[in-house]
């Protein structure tokens, strides 16, 4: 029996974990798309109605119009994984590109990094696979690379201490720390998800042969799509922004020379991107100066 698409909406905003403002947010954006189509099995909207409807949001900010197609797509993406669907009509569908007739343009972003909203998005999605949830936490607290914290092994680890040494790009060898945050979801990936019989931090076992090995990039970033694409505020990021990000959120609170050896750069021009203030970052900080001058009596 065919399924309405206000039906499959409705489980989709009714999942479990969701915050009371990513529903509100999520309702807002598919609502206009109900009015029109609510009433429709799901499995007769094709490719060329939705794209159809998405051209005809010509009224919103192309950064606007990205995320309504995100959140479409991933409602999609809910309907294939319930069984409504064998396939996304949207997949691999291109986000609108920004229209200089209308002012617009990309931002002036030069260095991709989270916000802290989608920093705290990440955390939720992630918790309940215990070794991205220590993975994510090792990359965002310590500002090493994957493919560092890929070839540690667990005699690397100074757990105490909370740090560990890399080799990075060069073969230059530096320190990484990280917070009691990372090392509490580190701790219970040790405990009670880590192989034992394996000498690296991270492991992994085949399906079908059942053998411990070193995990690869390749199963770790399956995961990790796997469990962000149920967010469409993290669409688009990469494992490597939270190293990008680990700078930016440092920028300020410490020495250039510092952070730079933090995050074992060669050239202290590489390290000095991150100073620059992007209008994403300065309207963030201005927001939060508004908010503590209106609480301050």
């Amino acid at each position: 029996m065919s399924t309405p698409l206000a039906t499959v909406a409705t489980e989709f905003l009714e999942r479990q974990g969701l915050a009371k403002s990513t529903v509100q947010s999520y309702e807002l954006t598919l609502l206009p798309l109900l009015a029109e189509y609510g009433s429709y099995p799901i499995e007769i909207l094709s490719r060329s109605i939705l794209t159809a409807y998405l051209d005809g949001l010509s009224h919103l900010a192309y950064t606007t119009h990205q995320r309504h197609q995100a959140i479409i797509q991933a409602l999609f993406n809910f309907g294939v994984d319930r069984g409504y669907l064998k396939a996304n009509p949207l997949a691999r569908l291109q986000r609108r590109k920004p229209n200089p007739e209308r002012d617009e343009h990309f931002s002036d972003r030069v260095i991709r990094y989270l916000s802290p909203a989608q920093i705290a998005q990440l955390y939720q999605v992630v918790t309940p696979h215990c070794r991205t949830n220590a993975l994510v936490h090792l990359l965002h607290r310590s500002g090493a690379r994957i493919a560092e914290l890929l070839t540690l092994n667990l005699a690397d680890l100074h757990l105490s201490e909370r740090k560990f040494q890399v080799i990075g790009k060069g073969n230059k060898t530096r320190w990484c720390f990280y917070s009691e945050d990372a090392a509490s979801a580190l701790t219970k990936y040790l405990q009670y998800y880590r192989h034992r019989d394996h000498p690296a931090l991270f492991t992994a076992q085949q399906s079908l042969t059942r053998v411990v090995t070193r995990l690869s990039y390749r199963t770790a970033h399956r995961d990790w799509t796997r469990l962000i694409e149920s967010a469409p505020e993290l669409d688009g990021i990469r494992m490597h922004d939270l190293r990008h990000t680990f700078a930016t959120e440092r920028v300020g609170l410490m020495g250039i020379e510092e952070l730079r050896a933090l995050m074992g750069h060669t050239n202290l021009q590489t390290t000095l991107r991150y100073q620059k203030v992007t209008s994403e970052r300065a309207e963030i900080v201005a927001h939060s100066a508004l908010e503590r001058l209106l609480q301050d009596p």
